[in-house]
């Protein structure tokens, strides 16, 4: 080999790793298939048959670009991470992904078109999310909390059946506290849960009704380390189930632990992609947002 280290030009990989100050991957920085891939060298579209498929999302506010061609896939029984610093634009894409803001490009569910559908008609043919700030109604129970999540023909109705029935929990409440390790704390208040428990109520409300996808903003912020260990567990159980998660958090330990694949998001687009073990080792990722190399 040269003494400059010259490779043929479909398989050139700087030796010093660099990456531009505006963090373009340079396109002649082809990596062999089963490494960590720069955005501009995955393939033009997910998998044919993944249960979550956004291709080409892209995301304006006026002149800004908070969302760029982002491509991403989350398949059935799978977790999928999504990191990146603070404003890179995860949560817009999970804004975008739910509807609740616009966007070009697609996104299908199980192959069904989301395009121009409404949040609510998402939410019904699957797609669950969390918020960040979700917090529970300190005076009704954790069941109770979930029926008024349930209840399809709006919250209004939903406080009155709550309080003047005090209705029991259907079967979509029960298998949604089932499915978080919850059942046994139907009764309880939030404020007599702990935080991590609290956590896992907010999942299990996203859940009541038929989920297929579940997009985790930041559940584990909080936690200890217990709890996170905890949380990571439930979450494994979901995705044995079938369920699809996309999580998003800066616990990295949490999400290179439980995810089977990541996607590092940063300026909106996706500038990465692999396995947990692919992604701690990748040098660019490790210098913008890891800081030191993490062992999955």
């Amino acid at each position: 080999m040269p003494t400059d280290q010259t490779v043929p030009t479909d398989q050139t990989v700087p030796t010093d790793h660099t990456v531009p100050t505006d963090h373009t991957v340079p396109t002649d920085q082809t990596v062999p298939t089963d490494q960590t891939k720069p955005a501009n060298d995955q393939p033009a579209g997910p998998p044919e048959g993944s249960l979550l498929a956004a291709r080409g999302v892209s995301v304006r506010y006026g002149g800004v670009r908070a969302n760029e061609d982002v491509t991403l896939a989350v398949d059935r029984g799978e977790i999928v991470g999504l990191i990146g610093p603070n404003g890179a634009g995860k949560t817009t894409f999970v804004d975008a992904v739910t509807g609740f803001t616009r966007y070009t490009g697609s996104v299908t569910l199980g192959g069904t078109s989301l395009d121009g559908a409404a949040a609510h008609r998402r939410r019904h043919l699957g797609l669950a999310r969390t918020w960040q700030a979700g917090e529970l109604f300190g005076d009704l129970t954790v069941a109770e909390n979930l029926i008024v999540a349930a209840e399809r023909s709006g919250v209004r109705r939903a406080f009155t059946d709550v309080f003047a029935r005090r209705r029991t929990p259907d079967d979509a409440v029960r298998s949604a506290l089932e499915l978080v390790g919850m059942s046994a704390l139907a009764d309880r208040r939030p404020g007599q849960l702990t935080l991590g428990q609290q956590k896992l109520v907010g999942v299990a409300r996203a859940l009541v009704g038929a989920a297929q996808v579940l997009l985790l903003d930041e559940p584990a912020a909080g936690l200890d380390t217990e709890e996170s260990v905890a949380f990571g567990g439930e979450l494994r159980r979901l995705s044995a189930s079938g369920l699809g998660v996309l999580l998003i958090d800066h616990d990295m330990t949490l999400v290179l632990d439980v995810c089977d694949r990541v996607y590092v998001m940063d300026f909106g687009r996706i500038i990465a992609t692999g396995t947990p073990a692919q992604v701690s080792a990748d040098e660019r990722v490790v210098a913008a947002y890891l800081g030191s190399p993490v062992t999955p």
